[in-house]
């Protein structure tokens, strides 16, 4: 099994306004350049984020179950990227601090022969960095 990936941001938000960020429709669809987002946020309610596909045509790029929901403190879920069967797990840890919100990701269950474990560890920066911009400024910036 590899290494969980694991990645700590401080966002000068309140826990409500990070949550609604990480899991709206919204902010998913500015923050992952379009992708539709779907999500029944409860234990066994199921998630994913459809884009366009190689051929264009719409297509899942990500799904997940929630596996726990404690909004606006927790979130976890499995991840599957587009129609592989391998799954990891990813939990979102809000904490309340003074002027902001801790915000802990961690991505571990991963299978050695997972392809999304390098994507991920590139990609979890790169969408949480944008989110922070998003939510601090009201705007963000495009990815490479």
């Amino acid at each position: 099994m590899s290494s969980p990936l694991q990645f700590v941001f401080y966002v000068a938000v309140k826990p409500e306004k990070l949550w609604d960020g990480l899991f709206s429709r919204e902010s998913n669809r500015i923050i992952f350049m379009g992708a539709d987002f779907e999500a029944d946020i409860k234990p066994g309610g199921l998630m994913k984020w459809i884009g366009p596909g190689p051929d264009g045509k719409p297509a899942t790029l990500v799904k997940g179950e929630i596996l726990q929901s404690e909004p606006p403190k927790l979130l976890q879920y499995t991840f599957q990227l587009g129609q592989s069967p391998l799954k990891s797990r990813v939990t979102a840890e809000l904490v309340p601090e003074t002027e902001a919100t801790k915000l802990t990701i961690t991505h571990d269950e991963w299978d050695e022969a997972d392809p999304g474990y390098a994507f991920c560890s590139d990609g979890w920066p790169r969408i949480l960095s944008r989110l922070k911009t998003l939510l601090e400024t009201g705007k963000t910036f495009k990815p490479h």
